[in-house]
């Protein structure tokens, strides 16, 4: 009798205690969860695109010209109004380098480079462009990318915030080496042609801009910046051809005087755009080269000057620049990295929107 009494004693005791155990385990595996988990909350999203924004201001620097920056702010919010997301707190960034291209980093930061507004030549075109990545952040296609990817690939995170500095390298990476699919690129396409119709402007401008683009590059073996020329570029502009008849999309405004007017770049051709050379690898002491021009097609690999972030952003920067010559992604960039802070009101984007006529 008094073994069967010490032995439901013991019972009593180790019962709790496994319940309690498997009570903690769960807790954990709770806290666990909620770091590894890919989905953002709408601040989150804010703060990746905020990551991401800095490390390609630290790559190419910001054009520190304010009128520059207050008409493309100006195009943009009329398109972004336009979106399906307009709550968004939209900014437009000008960033300092020759080479042609654009971003789209989550939460509303659009990124548009002097050597695309150089090339572009009218509003209309502009306003695709724009359009183009307003599409891609509606469609939170960065976000889907990180999602996508591997576990491994971002790593082990203790807090949250490590959590999202990790996804934030990898956005990064995504959008630098244009990581989007060709689904996701027409995707985009048909929210530029569409939002930049519903302002008036013809949506013919994308696929005049992406035809200038793939002459420019059509003696690049590799595919070079977000508008990169390939064999889908071709397939891309009939698929628009085809969703602007479909849609019936008949705007005509194009608005170059206005645009020549404010923006007075000059495109560079391809093979003299000045390259970064390769960053140094680490412990070996070595110096990076020296910016330097492509010359005749030569080019160099990704840099990382004045990024001035964690050690995980530069092994995604040198990972990013280990895939071959990208004259557009690697293009040198302007030293200052400090935003340009353009605010504009409901007044002054309606008064724009009257000189969208064609």
């Amino acid at each position: 009798m008094r073994r069967v009494v010490v032995m439901l004693a013991l019972l009593s005791i180790t019962v709790p205690a496994a319940a309690q155990f498997g009570k903690l385990k769960g807790i954990a595996d709770k806290a666990a969860k909620t770091y590894d988990d890919l989905n953002f909350t709408d601040e989150e999203e804010q703060q990746l695109g905020s990551e991401i924004s800095a490390l390609l201001r630290g790559k190419y620097g910001v054009v520190q010209d304010r009128a520059v920056h207050k008409y493309v702010t100006l195009a943009g919010s009329v398109l972004a109004s336009n979106s399906s997301r307009p709550g968004l707190k939209w900014t437009f960034i000008v960033l300092d380098t020759d080479g042609v291209n654009a971003f789209a980093a989550p939460g509303g930061f659009v990124h548009i480079t002097r050597g695309a507004l150089a090339l572009i030549q009218s509003e209309g075109e502009l306003a695709d462009v724009l359009g183009h990545e307003i599409g891609h952040i509606t469609l939170k296609h960065t976000i889907k990318a990180i999602q996508n990817a591997k576990k491994a690939e971002l790593g082990a995170s203790a807090t949250r915030q490590a959590f999202i500095q990790a996804a934030a390298n990898m956005g990064y990476s995504v959008l630098l080496e244009n990581k989007f699919d060709r689904n996701d690129e027409e995707a985009a396409d048909k929210i530029a042609l569409t939002i930049a119709n519903k302002a008036g402007y013809s949506p013919n401008g994308l696929p005049e801009f992406l035809t200038k683009l793939a002459e420019r590059n059509k003696g690049l073996k590799e595919r070079s910046g977000v508008f990169a020329s390939h064999p889908e570029t071709m397939g891309r502009i009939e698929t628009m051809k085809k969703v602007i008849a479909a849609e019936k999309l008949t705007a005509t405004a194009m608005v170059a005087a206005r645009y020549t007017s404010t923006i007075t770049f000059k495109p560079v051709p391809v093979d003299k755009i000045v390259q970064v050379g390769p960053p140094p690898q680490p412990g070996t002491g070595s110096k990076a080269e020296e910016p330097k021009s492509s010359g005749g097609g030569k080019f160099g690999m990704t840099g990382l000057s004045g990024l001035g972030k964690s050690k995980s952003s530069d092994s995604t920067i040198a990972s990013a620049g280990s895939r071959g010559l990208n004259p557009d992604r690697d293009a040198q960039g302007g030293p200052n990295k400090a935003l340009v802070a353009v605010t504009v009101s409901a007044g002054e984007i309606a008064e724009f929107r009257k000189g969208i006529t064609g």
